[in-house]
């Protein structure tokens, strides 16, 4: 029982992902994430007004059931799969998250300071989620997918643009935690 409490390390979910993804190109399919906003937009009826989303949605049914699944699957995963002990993070980033002003880092999978319900009530918050939110929203529409599809998909699929696209991501992921994060904190 221990072994489904803990994190698998990655010679045990790298596979199970390689497999899921020989699987998807077998049968002809993509996997991402972002693409079932655009399939949740068309069912709403947005093909009314952007050309964009006059797309055949129900043949990706399948993708919004993998979103579900991933839902689903982190609901049971956290509530009775997981052994509620401190995330395993480095002394050295402990130490910085602290100087930024976080609590308890470590201690919980998200920080409070950014994902409790009374954050909502700042006007600093909302702010960072509106933006933060824009931004993903642009640059995943912007890089023709999220890092999901392009990090897995394209990746498995020797697409130089994912390539590309992942190696943006790391590059603005370090910008954001080395220099970003730090000023907005």
């Amino acid at each position: 029982m221990e072994t489904i409490l803990n994190p698998w390390p990655w010679y045990i979910s790298g596979p199970l992902i390689a497999l899921v993804m020989a699987l998807l190109l077998y049968f002809g399919k993509t996997f991402g994430m972002s693409s079932n906003l655009r399939t949740l937009c068309t069912i709403a009826g947005a093909g009314k007004f952007a050309d964009f989303f006059n797309f055949k949605w129900k043949e990706q049914i399948w993708n919004l059931t993998v979103v579900l699944g991933a839902i689903i699957g982190g609901f049971i995963a956290i509530q009775f799969l997981s052994n509620n002990s401190d995330t395993d993070l480095n002394p050295t980033t402990v130490t910085e998250l602290k100087t930024m002003g976080f609590n308890n880092p470590g201690q919980t999978l998200v920080p409070n300071e950014m994902y409790s319900l009374d954050v909502l009530a700042s006007p600093k918050a909302i702010l960072l989620l509106v933006i933060g939110g824009l931004l993903v929203g642009f640059g995943t529409r912007y890089a023709g997918g999220c890092t999901s599809g392009h990090a897995i998909t394209g990746l498995s699929s020797l697409q130089k643009p994912s390539l590309i696209a992942v190696i943006g991501f790391f590059i603005g992921g370090l910008i954001m935690t080395n220099f970003i994060l730090p000023l907005i904190f």
